[in-house]
């Protein structure tokens, strides 16, 4: 009998390839990157962080709402600390789910058969 993990990490792993296999997901996944950067930037150094959620919800939507969604409750039930972090672990789901996304149409666009000129 095989143990869990060994199990699961193929096929994490191949549910995950299409995210980092191909330049249009990988710079997908540095915008998203850029935004969470920023929006830690501003939650945690940043006097005012202001509207600085935004980014990366935009960045990841439509998953990213759901990542507000999420987070929402939680800032009334948690120390204050913990919200962002939750926010954040959203953001870095949605953004693979997308990056997966677009990396399955770009597989999808480049493998396409060339139709012979009629």
């Amino acid at each position: 009998m095989t143990p869990v993990s060994h199990s699961l990490a193929p096929r994490l792993r191949r549910l995950l390839a299409p995210a980092v296999d191909n330049r249009p997901a990988r710079g997908y996944l540095a915008l998203v990157a850029a935004a969470l950067v920023f929006f830690l930037y501003a939650v945690y150094l940043s006097p005012d962080p202001g509207f600085a959620g935004i980014w990366p919800m935009m960045a990841t939507a439509p998953l990213g709402i759901l990542a507000v969604m999420a987070a929402a409750p939680v800032e009334h039930a948690l120390p204050s600390g913990l919200s962002p972090l939750v926010f954040s672990a959203g953001v870095v789901l949605a953004g693979l789910v997308n990056a997966a996304l677009i990396g399955l149409l770009a597989r999808r666009l480049r493998t396409r058969a060339p139709h012979p000129a009629v």
